[in-house]
């Protein structure tokens, strides 16, 4: 048997870990490496970037479990098109082992690396980690991959096995780890371009110990978990969505164990872990998705892309309280509330007319748990543009949710402090409130909060139009 070489991506783990365990059943030693790399890095536009923070906590507790188990991981920064077909060939191995990856960058990326790897005689093998099933292993029954959720999610529910969900590493090939022959060395996060977060204030905890003490957490509270998970200023959801994106726990664990917990709330949370699934088979499916609406007749949407909107928007000054608390939530810590990612989205797009993909590219650049695939799907859900999505004339009204979903203003007043005296009867529209009652309350509309910078009802209505004008 031929040595092997593990490459980490977005599966910073040991546990279930499917790439090293395909690597340590095949080959006579592993070698595991990560590759900070410069292509991704550089495109970055902060260098306090939490993502990269937490990337680096992870490899750091990724490589001091390798170790206690007799392997090591080898670190590098610079391209890894360039670094890991370098680093192959350098070790010596017959196979370079990944899990796969299903961006339309990652999979250019991939196939780059699988053609030098062959030019060296070295092979290259993807295998599925990321998600429960991939690419076309759900299909309708016409063989066509599914556009709508909830065919998707009847099919994967009645497909998925115990083999889907079994763990996909044996401890017992963990003595197959091998150390390399060369020092090794974590580069610090200065030497990477970045510097160290907040991770802590804005509550992650990276690593597998972090995944795993989250999980623990969570499930004290996964059975109300259908009743709670739409009140931002609940502690309710998971809080797994970052270590899910960079893989610091099994989506097979998660899955397994939301389906035999056999609650309201377990069945709930399993169907976003669907939700999930279904957005990356999309985007292999449809990968212009990622640049263009899904559906094409609103791809020529004539957006009018006002810019003063759209920083009004990015600041969290609109003058809807609700749309500027779930943007300066976003601005402050990376994260973003579920319900309010809809509610930010569809206000961005159907109440100040900007094209949903400047908002997409926000939130890109902002969430401690971006997903291209998730963050595309969820956009394109929110402006009625991609498969299986809101119907266009369905627009949130950001006064109602926010009345339905934060009714005493909890959340509102946590992130917007100038309206902490506002009463709750006028907390989600602050501007209702007579000029004596402004004073009164210490926030005077247009001096200590943005007066509403549209009409909600008026511009409904010019969406509306544009959607139409849009249609065949």
């Amino acid at each position: 048997m031929a040595d092997a070489l593990v490459w980490f991506r977005r599966d910073l783990r040991l546990d279930d870990n499917a790439a090293l365990g395909r690597a340590l059943a095949g080959a006579q030693r592993v070698f595991c490496a990560f590759v900070f790399d410069s292509e991704i890095l550089d495109a970055l536009e902060s260098r306090a970037d939490r993502r990269v923070d937490f990337i680096w906590q992870s490899v750091r507790e990724l490589r001091e479990t390798l170790r206690g188990q007799g392997g090591d991981l080898i670190v590098l920064h610079g391209r890894a098109r360039e670094e890991v077909p370098r680093l192959a060939a350098a070790l010596g191995v017959g196979e370079v082992v990944a899990a796969e990856d299903y961006e339309p960058a990652a999979v250019a990326r991939d196939a780059d690396v699988a053609g030098r790897l062959r030019a060296a005689g070295i092979g290259f093998s993807a295998v599925k980690d990321t998600v429960v099933f991939a690419k076309g292993e759900l299909l309708t029954r016409t063989g066509r991959p599914f556009t709508v959720f909830t065919p998707f999610k009847n099919a994967w529910l009645k497909l998925v096995s115990e083999a889907e969900l079994a763990p996909r590493l044996a401890r017992d090939d963990l003595q197959r780890l091998a150390k390399p022959p060369m020092a090794t060395r974590l580069p610090d996060l200065r030497e990477l371009g970045f510097e160290s977060t907040d991770l802590a204030s804005a509550g992650l905890q990276p690593g597998e110990r972090g995944a795993r003490e989250t999980l623990e957490a969570f499930l004290a509270r996964i059975d109300a978990y259908a009743q709670t998970r739409d009140f931002p200023a609940l502690d309710a959801t998971s809080g797994l969505a970052a270590h899910n994106r960079f893989g610091t726990i099994s989506i097979r664990r998660l899955a397994r164990l939301a389906r035999d917990r056999r609650s309201a709330g377990a069945d709930c949370w399993l169907a976003e872990l669907v939700w999930r699934d279904f957005f990356f088979q999309v985007l292999h499916h449809h990968p212009q998705a990622a640049r263009e609406a899904f559906r094409a007749e609103f791809a020529r949407i004539e957006w009018p892309n006002d810019e003063t909107l759209f920083a009004a928007w990015r600041e969290g000054r609109t003058g809807y309280p609700i749309v500027d608390a779930a943007m300066r939530q976003l601005n402050g810590t990376g994260n973003m509330h579920n319900r309010l990612r809809m509610v930010a989205a569809s206000f961005l797009a159907k109440d100040l007319l900007v094209d949903w993909r400047r908002g997409e590219q926000y939130f890109a650049a902002r969430l401690n748990d971006f997903d291209l695939a998730a963050n595309n799907g969820n956009w394109q859900w929110a402006a009625s543009t991609g498969c299986d999505a809101q119907p266009y004339f369905r627009i949130f009204n950001p006064v109602a949710q926010s009345e339905k979903f934060d009714a005493q203003g909890e959340f509102i007043r946590r992130h917007l402090p100038e309206l902490a005296g506002v009463p709750a009867k006028f907390i989600h529209a602050p501007w209702k409130l007579s000029p004596i009652e402004q004073s009164a309350c210490g926030c005077v509309i247009g001096r200590d909060y943005p007066a509403p910078v549209v009409d909600h009802a008026v511009q409904r209505e010019r969406a509306l139009a544009l959607y139409k004008k849009a249609r065949p």
